[in-house]
């Protein structure tokens, strides 16, 4: 019968949906009888939260929005801490979720709850249909909504006794736009190579921004012609390969390497789809005289948190390959110009990483958590190998210390600080990237939020290596109290060592237990040609404390 799911379905396959990542239910099985014989592949998980992890890991890599499929009330109220991430991380997102039939307002019927309003604040636009003849449009406008612009999760309500309406076919549309524009301010670009003329400095800091809008090629070309250092962030982690000879990889100031000096000392940055964050201390960390370039697509962040001298609202791509054309045009050469400044920072990340070595080489026992991260990092060292990050302390390492050779090749959490994205983000990234070996680096505690998503990876035949510090207990967590306190509290910092590696053996994969350092290397090497989910289960030293810890221990709202 060709009723409001149906619709669903149809539209879902119009704009080429391969996986839907979802939990069944009651409010949503009109969709699945449509969904289980089409090509529409039903991923599911062990709870909403996961589906939606996977969803925004799937949009992050696809740069195409993940698609999401709850049941109402727990189903959708579980799905909630996940769209919260996904928006701070700017994934595109289409959560589609069912509710109680429209007849069954006020009743109290099973799993009734108003959702709209509750969401309606945490995601980039909310749509709920009520008309079956609509469904179709809804979708549409939806997904749209998702990936156009700067890309974010979008929700989508269908009440279930509107995906069990026959619509009246004559006023049924079926809409289907995708919007491929990529603004740029040609004036701007013009300036923005006037001010790079005047310059000694400058840096770029490439962010999510430079990845969705598929900015590597003409983002390479730039930097080839100018000579300008680069640095990423978020997403945009390997626009530019780590180990091209003007990128420095990561911008964050805490990561060995050359982001702090550069920070401190440039004249000129171009944030290229980049927010001005904590990650840059909200501002306060470019030194007071610097110019600053704000190239981003959606105009709410241009401003944000510190003045900027030249806010250009553009597509990061487009705006960067008009650079280019500029350059040419004008036959600028512009690397001599910067070629100090890159020999100046090539000797602030050395002597940086130098001081780092201590703790990547360290053949302390208990383990020391970045020694593991540099294991990883070693054996990790195809293009396309893919590491996620998850945890306090253990992302912290991971992101000290990996070097990303292409975009879309490490994830983490992002600004929302999320635990338990880890296996979510992993089985997603197998699932994209099936020729991929795929390392998950968590923490212990992280690792519990969604450990029955390992079941879920074995029954779907997804082979991924994950990797535990475990640290007994919530180290960031231990180590900021510690530092705030002089003590940690014991309940709710301490968990004590679980044989996770066995709990894993049990589930149906392979399991090791880790407790010297020249054996993380055999473990992992091992682990990845077991073609199946191996634990690593690495006991690291309690009292290692990352910057991470230090500073959380000095966050503002933590002081009397």
């Amino acid at each position: 019968m060709a009723n409001g799911a149906k619709l669903v379905v149809e539209a879902l396959l119009d704009k080429q949906v391969e996986y839907i990542f979802s939990l069944s239910g009651g409010h949503i099985t009109p969709i699945y009888e449509h969904l289980e014989n089409s090509t529409i592949k039903i991923f599911d998980t062990r709870h909403e939260q996961a589906a939606v992890f996977m969803a925004e890991a799937w949009g992050r890599l696809s740069r195409k929005p993940g698609v999401a499929l709850v049941t109402a009330g727990p189903g959708f109220t579980n799905a909630l801490t996940a769209i919260a991430n996904a928006r701070l991380s700017n994934a595109p997102v289409l959560l589609i979720a069912g509710c109680v039939g429209l007849e069954s307002n006020e009743k109290l019927d099973l799993q009734d709850m108003k959702q709209l309003p509750v969401i309606e604040p945490m995601v980039k636009k909310a749509f709920v249909c009520h008309k079956p003849e609509r469904v179709y449009e809804y979708v549409d406008m939806a997904y749209r909504a998702a990936c156009s612009g700067r890309p974010g999760p979008v929700y989508l309500e269908l009440p279930v006794d509107v995906l069990n309406a026959v619509p009246d076919e004559t006023k049924v549309k079926k809409t289907n736009t995708l919007v491929y524009s990529k603004p740029c301010d040609r004036d701007a670009a013009f300036d923005v190579i006037e001010l790079l003329q005047h310059k000694k400095k400058p840096v770029i800091i490439a962010g999510s921004g430079a990845w969705y809008a598929d900015a590597a090629e003409a983002l390479l070309q730039f930097v080839k012609l100018t000579g300008i250092p680069v640095f990423t962030s978020s997403a945009g982690r390997g626009v530019v390969p780590d180990t091209h000879p003007l990128c420095f990889e990561s911008s964050l100031a805490i990561r060995p390497g050359a982001a702090l000096y550069a920070n401190f000392n440039a004249d000129m940055v171009i944030l290229l789809g980049n927010r001005v964050s904590l990650y840059y201390i909200f501002g306060d960390i470019f030194n007071k005289d610097v110019t600053l370039v704000q190239v981003d697509i959606e105009p709410e962040e241009i401003g944000r948190n510190r003045s900027i001298h030249k806010g250009i609202i553009s597509d990061a791509s487009a705006f960067v390959s008009e650079c280019n054309e500029i350059i040419k045009e004008k036959q600028l050469n512009l690397t001599e110009r910067f070629k100090e400044w890159g020999n100046e920072l090539k000797k602030a990340d050395e002597e940086s990483k130098q001081q780092a070595q201590q703790q990547w080489l360290s053949n302390a026992v208990p383990i020391h958590a970045m020694r593991v991260a540099y294991e990883i990092n070693q054996i990790m060292d195809k293009e396309d190998d893919v590491v996620v990050s998850d945890g306090g302390d253990a992302q912290i390492w991971m992101g000290m210390t990996r070097t990303v050779k292409k975009g879309g090749t490490y994830l983490d959490s992002g600004l929302y600080g999320c635990l338990g994205v880890g296996i979510p983000f992993a089985n997603a990234a197998k699932l994209y990237y099936k020729n991929s070996r795929v390392v998950l680096f968590t923490g212990d505690g992280s690792l519990g939020f969604n450990f029955m998503e390992i079941e879920t990876a074995i029954r779907k035949g997804l082979a991924l290596t994950i990797v535990v510090s475990n640290d007994l207990g919530w180290g960031m967590i231990r180590h900021s109290q510690v530092l705030r306190m002089g003590h940690p509290v014991k309940e709710g910092t301490f968990i004590g060592n679980i044989p996770y590696h066995k709990l894993v053996e049990a589930l149906g994969g392979k399991g090791y237990l880790i407790e010297k350092p020249d054996d993380i290397n055999p473990a992992i090497v091992d682990a990845l040609q077991s073609n199946t989910v191996a634990l690593v289960n690495v006991m690291t030293d309690p009292d290692t404390i990352s910057p991470g810890s230090v500073a959380l221990a000095n966050l503002g709202g933590y002081k009397a």
